[in-house]
């Protein structure tokens, strides 16, 4: 993802938490924030310690990163979104954190 997609500064990400309203599933929660004015999506991605060690966390947040990139298209363009990883996150395949992005997006109407 190009760095004009990805929310990077604390007081962004917390704009989002305190804001945004948040939609979860066993493995991911996904707090969302509208900002009419904006022309494409920003996402922020959280994996906590509780996860694993840095290996395993860097793996799960490329495997979402991957499957954001890949739903691109599908994703509404005027929002700010958290993506917070759960603990079954990282023992799951690319095809599940796919799915499991999708339902999650679904849910939240971010699709």
């Amino acid at each position: 993802m190009k760095k004009a997609y990805r929310v990077k500064k604390e007081a962004d990400f917390q704009e989002v938490f305190h804001q945004g309203k948040s939609t979860a599933n066993r493995q991911f929660v996904v707090y969302v924030l509208n900002k009419p004015n904006q022309s494409h999506f920003r996402v922020g991605i959280s994996v906590g310690k509780k996860i694993g060690n840095a290996v395993v966390r860097n793996a799960v947040k490329r495997k979402v990163r991957q499957s954001l990139s890949e739903m691109k298209d599908m994703l509404k363009k005027d929002v700010d979104f958290i993506v917070i990883a759960r603990k079954p996150a990282a023992s799951m395949t690319m095809n599940e954190v796919k799915s499991s992005l999708q339902h999650v997006c679904k849910l939240a109407k971010l699709i």
